[in-house]
């Protein structure tokens, strides 16, 4: 039971270092450290979900973004199948960046 945890702790950090090559067009930040991935949900098959946002409802990018991501975490080596749900509650804000991207974008 504990190899089949660590098994999924260290694909979902796969993920994360994924998402993290993809990059809001408008903001020089990947979406990961922007705070845009509200969740990553791993089932025992290895399917992986990711819940994510934009930074508005109106995103120059929000007809291709979600596929971007989708096409990254189902190349991701030992994920099964890749899906994304697109959310717009809560609200992303700035308050959501890690503060790599605060210091990226000169918030801090």
């Amino acid at each position: 039971m504990a190899e089949a945890l660590r098994d999924k702790e260290e694909l979902k950090n796969a993920i994360i270092e994924a998402l993290k090559t993809v990059f809001d067009p408008e903001i020089p930040v990947d979406i990961y450290e922007l705070g845009l991935i509200y969740e990553i949900n791993i089932d025992d098959s290895r399917n992986a979900e990711v819940v994510m946002t934009l930074t508005s409802p109106s995103c120059p990018v929000a007809g291709s973004l979600p596929q971007e991501v989708e096409d990254k975490v189902a190349g991701v080596s030992g994920v099964t199948e890749a899906c994304v749900e697109l959310v717009f509650e809560p609200a992303w804000n700035q308050d959501m960046m890690s503060e790599e991207a605060m210091l990226e974008l000169g918030f801090l």
